[in-house]
């Protein structure tokens, strides 16, 4: 067989790493999508039915003060009124396109960042440890200095949770691709592979799982960070949301609302989670014929 350097096209390339990744992929029988849902879904949703069932059990035999542990129909009955009133709504609206806006930011900035590093010894072995310990620094920290600079704007949230988010999308990147063995980059090379194919066609498809692995963590970490600032930084200019819904509670001596406030921050965490990272890795795991891809 003819070896082809330096001619392939793009195309050919493609379809020649889909077969070599062919060769390693186990036939799975697929199963509906209404099956998947239900079996990813199920489960926390029975645990959570049964969590709130020891909570409502706890109140009705111990009988504790309300005002210091609430009860679930309590939180509900708080929940409520902030949705009638339009708070609930204002503030998940508000959280959530801070969330979402400033964690597409965060990509943007930590993935050229990370192939950067990753590319880059040198670069890497000055910037890494800098990395590593934002990553581990609290991004609640920033929030005093966010404030300084930037006032009580929307700005001050948005620098906290790019603080909170761009570290880890950088750093899993990284991780991704060290874990990428040599023997795609030689195998690219020989199929004609220039060096931005080998960087967009081989190395960061390869390197997705732990890109994947950085994404979640830094919306964990974007999310948290959110909070943090929406607690911290309230008035302004700056949007109501959960976190400020959450900080009026606290000062109202609310305990209901504030718990209500708590699930639902809570809940849209859980959501996120089934509804697009666990898909998006049992998708990865299947197209590589993983263990765990139909768990």
């Amino acid at each position: 067989m003819a070896t082809r350097r330096g001619g392939g096209s793009a195309d050919s390339l493609d379809a020649d790493l889909r077969g070599l990744d062919a060769l390693q992929t186990e036939t799975r029988t697929s199963r509906a999508w209404w099956r998947r849902l239900v079996d990813g879904a199920l489960p926390p949703i029975v645990l959570l039915v049964l969590l709130v069932s020891a909570w409502q059990a706890y109140t009705v035999i111990a009988q504790p003060r309300p005002d210091l542990a609430p009860g679930p129909l309590d939180v509900a009955a708080a929940l409520g009124q902030a949705w009638e009133s339009g708070r609930l709504q204002l503030a998940v609206t508000t959280s959530l396109e801070r969330g979402i806006l400033g964690f597409l930011i965060a990509i943007a900035i930590g993935t050229p960042l990370g192939l950067l590093l990753a590319e880059s010894r040198l670069l890497r072995r000055a910037f890494q440890p800098l990395l590593s310990g934002l990553q581990v620094l609290p991004s609640v920290a920033w929030v005093p200095a966010a404030i300084i600079w930037f006032g009580l704007t929307d700005a001050t949230v948005y620098f906290v949770v790019l603080m909170g988010a761009v570290p880890s999308i950088a750093n899993g990147l990284v991780a991704g691709i060290a874990q990428v063995p040599p023997q795609l980059r030689r195998v690219g090379t020989v199929l004609g592979a220039s060096r931005w194919q080998l960087a967009t066609t081989v190395v960061v498809p390869a390197a997705l799982p732990g890109y994947l692995a950085g994404l979640r963590q830094g919306w964990a970490f974007s999310w948290r960070s959110l909070m943090a600032a929406e607690i911290i930084a309230f008035g302004g200019t700056i949007g109501f949301g959960l976190g400020s819904m959450l900080q009026q509670s606290r000062d109202l001596a609310d305990l209901a609302g504030a718990l209500g406030t708590i699930l639902v921050i809570l809940a849209i965490g859980v959501i996120i989670e089934l509804l697009v990272f666990a898909p998006i890795e049992r998708g990865l795991l299947r197209r590589r014929g993983l263990t765990g891809a139909n768990a």
